[in-house]
């Protein structure tokens, strides 16, 4: 197998290819690729490519449902950057609430007073701020940024209010007994001296901070995004800041638009950006892909089903992508066997164990209207 990096990966990633792997610097001779950043939208795959896992948890730089349609399998590795993404949260909101950056700005255009250490007492009474105790945070998402997050804020002594319109009982354990949940966003806007977004990118979601969802929230908000930039309208937000409805507004996405305001903390998209989490990220892509190819298990795909088939029942492993249309019924006149099929959308994706399969079944399978690939194991 050989392995594509479109962006550097950390070499703890790269270390856990196992022997029979290579890395290529050649599309054309890839069977899996590794990317952050890199945007894939014109990137045509050959059809040898298996898989493409996503060091990191945003998407949007993948055609998630033309690669699905190709049989190409698209992972990401939620929760391995989340510690990082949660940190560099709370250092936003701390920097909404005190002028740290005034304060420094200021001794930077003063280093040279002899007298700093006096004139100082002076000054810094202009860059005041205030605390965090007992103010109220307001979570929207509560998954694997989210809950961290909302853990930490109350260790740090906030209230925490939470909205998740998919909280499931798995998630719910995750968050302190303390930490209360929203029925709906309308009651969480309500309550929040600070606003912190964690859900992704999709028609629904954006644009969810607007005028009229601000109007809803509390004089003096602090917004923080740390998800994606499509969440705020920068307009509405624009307006809100200079009108005094909200205080400040921290985004990890800067962009024309919010780079230019007053009033907003744009910080270079670093909430992802530590060694820990690189390296995090790294090795759970990897992982990744050799378990998927190994026993076409499929861990963490955005564009196919997930699915554990465990091991193999019989001595070859008949892996099929196709339209969840077409039948195990059709499958099964071409080869019979120890069979089972995920379905997520319009995506199928089946196992068949057999005592073996020649290259004409093989052939056969492919040839069946709405099926985009096959392999054996």
């Amino acid at each position: 197998m050989k392995v594509l990096a479109l962006n550097q990966i950390s070499p703890v990633g790269l270390n856990r290819l196992p022997a029979g792997y290579e890395t290529t610097k050649d599309l054309n001779d890839a069977d899996l690729i590794l990317v952050r950043s890199a945007v894939m939208h014109e990137m045509a795959l050959p059809k040898r490519v298996l898989a493409v896992a996503r060091a990191g948890a945003g998407v949007n730089n993948i055609p998630l449902d033309v690669y699905a349609k190709q049989g190409v399998v698209v992972f990401n590795t939620p929760g391995a950057n989340a510690n990082a993404v949660k940190e560099l949260v709370i250092a936003g909101m701390l920097l909404a609430t005190r002028d740290i950056f005034g304060g420094i700005a200021w001794v930077k255009a003063n280093q040279t007073d002899p007298e700093i250490a006096k004139t100082v007492e002076k000054a810094k009474a202009a860059y005041g701020g205030t605390e965090i105790l007992g103010k109220t945070i307001g979570v929207i998402g509560l998954g694997a940024v989210g809950y961290m997050v909302a853990n930490a804020a109350h260790a740090l002594g906030m209230k925490v209010v939470g909205y998740d319109a998919f909280l499931s009982e798995a998630l719910r354990s995750k968050l302190h007994p303390d930490v209360a949940i929203a029925k709906s966003l309308e009651e969480l806007f309500s309550q929040a001296d600070f606003l912190t977004l964690h859900v992704p990118a999709l028609p629904e979601t954006k644009y969810m901070v607007n005028a009229k969802t601000i109007a809803m929230m509390k004089d003096g908000v602090v917004v923080l995004n740390f998800a994606r930039d499509v969440l705020v309208d920068d307009m509405a937000m624009k307006a809100a800041i200079e009108s005094k409805k909200v205080r400040k507004y921290v985004t990890d996405f800067p962009n024309p638009a919010s780079a230019a305001m007053d009033g907003v903390i744009a910080i270079p998209h670093l909430g992802a950006s530590t060694e820990e989490a690189e390296d995090n990220c790294a090795a759970m892509a990897v992982d990744q892909l050799v378990h998927f190819v190994k026993t076409g298990s499929i861990q963490n795909s955005v564009n196919h089903p997930n699915v554990e088939f465990g091991p193999k029942v019989r001595d070859v492993r008949v892996l099929i992508h196709h339209n969840a249309s077409v039948s195990g019924e059709t499958l099964d006149r071409i080869l019979s066997g120890m069979r089972v099929t995920k379905v997520k959308g319009e995506i199928g994706y089946t196992a068949i164990d057999v005592p073996s399969a020649d290259e004409g079944i093989l052939s056969a399978l492919e040839a069946v209207p709405g099926v985009a690939r096959v392999r054996s194991i």
